[in-house]
């Protein structure tokens, strides 16, 4: 796509305003309690799946700064808490919330399109002291509705898709079709380009810099934004990877997605358990339950999303 064509979809899909001027939001306001019952409807047998991955704590090309995990008291200094009796282990956790390794969710702070987020507020809103708006507490009290998996290998027949491709609103189509399923109103919609499969194709190396990443096409955002889906998430960061070439608009799903549709991203998702999960039961929608940290100020959090059958 050229810039002017980004332009004129930046412009076409901004829900800046339609709900309100104060509005943290975004496209979650689609996800209403009636959608949230609905979806605990299509609870069957009670199987629960994780999408989430490890959390990464070794160096890789996808994590070069993994998660900083160490032991504060361990079984060999179980007792030495100074209370007799008490035994106890303890540990240590810390990482940084983005990137392309991290099972995570973007707050609608993460992104700004010159100089503003997500319904015209300033970036200036977001200081050294985190996000005045727009922060992760948007989704405070979780993120429950039906989930939609489009898996679009499956739909192709192949196992994954190759680095760098780019997936076309025609291929979100068909992986429609191949699921027998609509995406529709307040729909948490997860897209999968095969990267786990690719990943062990390549004898468990991928380095996103140099071999790539599948992601959506720009021109899936205003499909996106007609089918008011509430979140997105895929099992890259929805963008191809490496940033495509076009002046201004490297991240066109990120930098539209989320500041301009209010778009809350979950990146770099499990998503082969799912696809198997639903395979098995020939059925592609289901109960989608995620809970973010509480981080006050945050612009996102780390994510163990499950998906109840």
């Amino acid at each position: 796509m050229t810039k002017d064509e980004l332009e004129a979809i930046w412009e076409r899909t901004k829900n800046w305003g339609r709900w309100g001027p104060a509005d943290e939001r975004g496209a979650l306001n689609f996800l209403t309690p009636e959608r949230r019952r609905e979806a605990a409807a299509l609870v069957r047998d009670g199987v629960a799946v994780s999408l989430a991955h490890d959390l990464p704590v070794e160096p890789s090309a996808e994590t070069p700064g993994p998660a900083h995990h160490h032991m504060l008291a361990a079984g060999d200094a179980r007792d030495e808490s100074g209370i007799p009796g008490y035994e106890a282990s303890r540990d240590y956790i810390g990482t940084e919330v983005h990137g392309l390794g991290l099972t995570h969710v973007d707050a609608l702070c993460h992104m700004f399109v010159r100089g503003r987020m997500y319904n015209g507020f300033p970036a200036s809103d977001v200081r050294s002291n985190g996000a005045a708006r727009n922060s992760i507490l948007s989704l405070a009290d979780g993120l429950v509705g039906r989930g939609v998996l489009l898996d679009v290998p499956g739909a192709l027949g192949v196992p994954f898709l190759e680095g760098r491709r780019q997936v076309r609103v025609a291929e979100l189509a068909a992986a429609e079709a191949f699921a027998q399923v609509a995406v529709g109103e307040g729909d948490v919609l997860l897209v999968s380009t095969g990267r786990d499969a690719r990943r062990a194709a390549s004898k468990g190396g991928l380095n996103p810099f140099t071999q790539g990443l599948a992601g959506l096409h720009p021109e899936c955002l205003p499909w996106l934004h007609e089918r008011r889906v509430a979140a997105l998430g895929s099992d890259g960061i929805s963008d191809v990877m490496p940033p495509l070439a076009i002046p201004d608009w490297p991240f066109p799903i990120h930098q539209i997605g989320i500041t301009g549709l209010g778009l809350h991203l979950i990146d770099n998702l499990d998503l082969a358990p799912l696809a198997e999960a639903c395979r098995a039961r020939k059925r592609w929608a289901f109960l989608f339950s995620a809970a973010p940290i509480r981080v006050r100020h945050g612009t996102g959090s780390p994510l163990n999303p499950v998906a109840v059958f």
